[in-house]
């Protein structure tokens, strides 16, 4: 009963809105795994149960219900129910911090560090910064999470002349660049499927073999200088991304 108590106060439906009842249902759902009311692994209520619970149809609840299927929020297992599966989409049109992207998530972000420290650039580093081999650089490399559960290994690297001090960075990388007067306009990314190897299994709590996403990110200044490097081994089974693609060809 108190379970069921919880829902039906979390997704009081207003038929009085101009927002579409399956719309309202669903942003409601959604709210509830974003504020971490609900979980990974929670079961959502069946079907039935959903619409006699706001009073809306079994159509209804079930166009709502393909919405969040089909963002990866929750996952329909037959004979067993429906779950919350914990996975996080992001646009790839959209240049963001790890940080910035969890906080419009409504999760609270984090970081195990493992490394911040100076360096001198290496042959693959001083390349894809745009600059000289042995040019003083900052490395800074850490475990990022989402409301304490680790979602990805991520190295950035900055030239020391952007960053003199890598314990400048707390929190949000592109925040402390931002206060120091550097804003990336623009980045390239580049996405292969992996496989998580053993120390990044322990780091993720992943079992192995595990299939990780290994993403390059390199982020440009207005000037088309680059700002920073960074690699990141998100864990496939929690994270998407999405791009919107679009026709060039204008016929309708």
């Amino acid at each position: 009963m108190e379970h069921h108590a919880r829902f039906e106060d979390a997704l009081r439906l207003d038929p009085a809105s101009h927002m579409p009842l399956y719309l309202q249902l669903e942003a409601r759902l959604r709210h509830m795994i974003e504020s971490s009311q609900l979980r990974r692994g929670d079961a959502i209520p069946a079907e039935r149960e959903l619409a006699s619970m706001t009073g809306v149809s079994r159509v209804t609840v079930r166009k709502a219900m393909a919405k969040l299927v089909h963002e990866g929020l929750v996952v329909q297992k037959t004979g067993a129910g429906t779950f919350v599966s914990g996975r996080f989409s992001q646009p790839l049109s959209e240049l963001s911090g790890f940080s910035q992207d969890m906080r419009a998530r409504g999760f609270t972000p984090g970081s195990h560090w493992l490394d911040r420290q100076h360096a001198m650039a290496g042959p693959d580093e001083a390349m894809a910064l745009g600059v000289a081999p042995g040019t003083r650089i900052v490395r800074l490399k850490r475990i990022r999470t989402a409301n304490g559960e680790p979602m990805a290994v991520e190295t950035a690297i900055v030239t020391a002349r952007d960053l003199p001090d890598p314990y400048l960075v707390q929190d949000s990388f592109y925040a402390v660049l931002r206060a120091r007067g550097l804003v990336a306009v623009r980045a390239l990314q580049r996405l292969r499927a992996g496989l998580a190897t053993q120390q990044e299994a322990l780091w993720l709590h992943l079992k192995q073999p595990a299939a990780i996403l290994q993403i390059e990110r390199r982020a440009f200044l207005a000037d088309g200088r680059v700002l920073e490097v960074t690699y990141s081994s998100y864990r496939a089974d929690m994270y998407d991304f999405v791009v919107e693609l679009r026709s060039s060809d204008p016929t309708p």
